[in-house]
């Protein structure tokens, strides 16, 4: 199915995961769509979170809701497209307090782990240059199933900056996937 750049990735998705669904499993129900374009379309994109630049292969759009994250409600604001047989995602809050940084953090990578049944994590080196260092950030690939059963391998990553706290997603990539490299990579604070 294919979807207008405009449109909100949550029409398209079946009525129980409209309503009550956390996040990051709308996330993951999201990429089992099928992408429209064959090739990667490289911009940069700055969601204007903490001064947060991103480099995304194809136009994202955005969408916010307030949920709990670590036992607070926050406001968890989500820019995502699909390229590339991909879902690309950047999501983040505002904590409000550096003291639940850490719980926040480790709520978004158990929320990537526990919504795609249980995935195993593998993690990896990470950071973002201008981040607020943080021992509970950092990037993990792993390997499970999407919520229809389907088999699915992609990568997280969780990191801050001051009280905002943010998880970038790249599902349906290759563990070795230069794509997912560049996305990761490319992500900054700054001008």
């Amino acid at each position: 199915m294919c979807w207008p750049e405009d449109a909100l990735v949550l029409r398209y998705l079946p009525r129980p995961l409209r309503r009550g669904t956390p996040w990051p499993m709308v996330l993951a129900a999201s990429a089992g769509l099928t992408a429209c374009a064959p090739s990667l379309d490289w911009r940069e994109v700055r969601p204007g979170a903490a001064e947060a630049v991103a480099l995304f292969p194809c136009k994202p759009a955005s969408h916010a809701r307030e949920l709990a994250l670590a036992g607070q409600q926050v406001k968890l604001t989500l820019h995502a497209c699909q390229a590339g047989d991909a879902t690309w995602g950047l999501a983040w809050a505002d904590v409000g307090d550096p003291g639940r940084v850490a719980d926040a953090l480790q709520a978004l990578q158990e929320g990537a782990r526990v919504n795609l049944s249980d995935a195993k994590l593998q993690a990896r080196a990470y950071s973002v240059k201008g981040q607020t260092p943080h021992p509970g950030s950092g990037r993990w690939s792993l390997e499970g199933r999407y919520p229809d059963g389907k088999p699915v391998s992609g990568q997280v990553a969780v990191f801050s900056r001051g009280t905002v706290v943010f998880q970038a997603t790249a599902l349906g990539v290759a563990q070795a996937s230069e794509a997912a490299d560049t996305y990761f990579n490319a992500l900054r604070f700054g001008p």
